[in-house]
């Protein structure tokens, strides 16, 4: 199984994001994301033993609350540089909670064997892998647009997805909000 946890994005978000990648897709032949894949990832799992879920279940469940995460989509971005793309995506400005949330996360699942991170979190919404296509098309449609906040929204829990033949499946969620 190829496992990652991440953050759902709010459907009224994902409704704009859908309208402005219509007016996007044309502009460049790239393997753009489905929107119903658009997601913020928090930890990239990668394979995990089809046997061994509840382990993981179990070790997600532990992860201590952060508290509500607070999300704003706007702009758009390449990486790893706009000089040589490979990833076109939405930025996420998002408040300490997500940041800590995957510094938990990645503590957590390191003490079960899952290789802890060793890049910064940054996070963003994937809209397109790029390997060698031209995307001055692309750079174009988006110099004409006057509009780049998506929208925001609040985050009150965390996913664990399963990735298989280009579909992410929500397998199961945990809160993170604070028990009192």
């Amino acid at each position: 199984m190829r496992l990652f946890t991440g953050l759902s994005i709010d459907p009224e978000v994902l409704e704009k994001l859908a309208r402005v990648l219509e007016k996007l897709r044309p502009s460049a032949k790239l393997k753009w994301s489905p929107v119903e894949n658009l997601h913020i990832t928090s930890k990239f799992i990668g394979e995990w033993p089809d046997a061994k879920p509840g382990e993981l279940e179990a070790a997600l469940a532990s992860v201590e609350p952060t508290g509500p995460i607070r999300i704003g989509i706007s702009g758009f971005g390449f990486f790893p540089n706009p000089h040589r793309p490979r990833v076109f995506f939405a930025g996420v400005q998002a408040s300490p909670e997500a940041h800590e949330l995957a510094r938990r996360i990645d503590e957590t699942l390191a003490t079960i064997g899952v290789k802890k991170e060793d890049r910064p979190y940054m996070p963003h919404l994937t809209l397109a892998r790029i390997k060698n296509e031209n995307v001055q098309g692309l750079r174009e449609q988006i110099a004409s647009m006057t509009d780049f906040d998506f929208g925001s929204f609040e985050a009150l829990e965390f996913h664990l997805y399963l990735s298989r033949a280009g579909a992410y499946q929500i397998l199961s969620s945990y809160s993170v909000l604070r028990t009192a």
